[in-house]
């Protein structure tokens, strides 16, 4: 049978989780394929440790150069992660005329301008359906199952760390630090939160949901981005009674001249698909003009999701080598010539509904007072829950800024 060799570096937990998948399905991926993915060198710094995975003898090595130089590995994995070293592997192994697959956000929104025109430079494939929503093939979904479509909008829950906290102070109550402590607890979340909790994760991976989407370079820092800290009990206890739920969502649309972008906690009504997203799961709710509404959900992180997804890249890209080819689909959906910058509405010029909540004195007119501030800055109340008070104490009335959802 037709042989087709790979070379992985960084052997931590999806790198463990490539392993699993590539030799546990070998026999399905095979008859697949048309050919056998040989794992042919795995590079790590740490070959000591016990994965729980068996890899021939003279496979594993501490020296990356040879995965990268080996004349007979066509395909070179990249799961170390961050921007440094990651970067140097894939730039020297796409140097050297050989297929990338990888799945790091952080690299591709911080750098892909770089890597994706290296690619083209050198007529090789880059595989990163794993850098957004784990084992969702949403990356693919882009790319060619909505080829056809002008993408009106799209809504994501992309990381599972803030999903899971947002959802567990929902259903089961709790302050956001209580919660935060279990999340690391049970490994959803990890020692130094601030990625997720932040914001973070989700606008790298808006910026390459954008660049799949309207065919551009847009890096993450130039994204709007809030994360979840701000959000208390109360906010999720107000949500509740207006029949909304709070999640952590990342935003674009199709905006004149340009793309919206923004990462925030927002509202969502219960009804809507996406409120029922919870735990540590991940949904993409997109709109094509042609198509219309699409969800796609599923494990947004862990091991063998995100191997699922990487395993799948490598045989796209193996498929490709059967024939003889390569580049049959562009990176980013868009031909490289057709690649262009685009603007991007700045968030003072976009206007949004607001959810407000303060506290104030139980005294006569303190509400008229209020609605009489915000109407002088032509600002108009939907709604208003009151809460009741402890004794001598302020109710609670109506946090800035967490926005309602008005999306199609």
């Amino acid at each position: 049978m037709y042989k087709i060799n790979v070379g992985l570096i960084g052997f931590g937990t999806i790198g463990t989780g490539v392993v699993r998948v590539l030799g546990e399905n070998a026999g399905v991926i095979s008859k697949r394929l048309g050919a056998e993915v040989v794992l042919k060198r795995v590079a790590d710094t740490d070959i000591t440790r016990d994965r729980g995975v068996a890899l021939d003898k003279g496979v594993l090595t501490s020296d990356s150069a040879e995965v990268i130089n080996d004349p007979e590995i066509s395909i070179v994995i990249e799961l170390v992660g961050g921007t440094g070293a990651a970067k140097d592997f894939l730039l020297a192994a796409m140097d050297r005329g050989k297929h990338v697959v990888t799945a790091n956000k952080a690299l591709l929104s911080t750098h892909g301008r770089e890597i994706f025109e290296k690619a083209g430079e050198k007529g090789v494939d880059i595989g990163f359906e794993a850098s957004v929503g784990g084992g969702i093939p949403v990356i693919k979904a882009l790319r060619e199952g909505l080829v056809a479509n002008r993408v009106e909008s799209i809504y994501g829950i992309i990381n599972g760390t803030a999903n899971y906290i947002l959802s567990r102070m929902t259903n089961a109550g709790g302050g956001f630090d209580e919660v935060l402590k279990l999340a690391q607890a049970k490994g959803y979340a990890e020692a130094d939160p601030a990625y997720d909790i932040e914001g973070t994760d989700t606008a790298h991976k808006l910026a390459i949901l954008i660049n799949l989407a309207y065919g551009t370079y847009l890096p993450f820092n130039k994204i709007y981005t809030e994360g979840i800290t701000a959000v208390d009990p109360l906010d999720i206890k107000f949500a509740k009674e207006f029949g909304w739920r709070i999640k952590l969502l990342a935003i674009a649309k199709a905006a004149a001249g340009g793309v919206e972008a923004r990462v925030h906690p927002t509202m969502i009504p219960e009804n809507h698909p996406l409120a029922a997203v919870d735990g540590a799961y991940n949904a993409v709710f997109l709109r094509g003009d042609a198509v219309g509404s699409v969800m796609l959900y599923g494990m947004g992180a862990g091991m063998m999701p995100t191997a699922s997804a990487v395993a799948a890249d490598v045989v796209d890209i193996c498929r490709n080598l059967k024939k003889g080819v390569s580049r049959r689909v562009s990176p980013l959906s868009y031909c490289d010539n057709n690649l262009r910058e685009i603007a991007l509405k700045d968030i003072d010029d976009i206007e949004l509904p607001y959810y407000l909540r303060f506290s104030a004195m139980d005294r006569p007119s303190v509400l008229s007072r209020i609605s009489g501030l915000l109407g002088a800055h032509n600002i108009s109340i939907s709604s208003v829950i009151q809460k009741g008070r402890k004794e001598g104490g302020a109710v609670p009335r109506l946090l800035l800024p967490i926005t309602p959802w008005r999306g199609k």
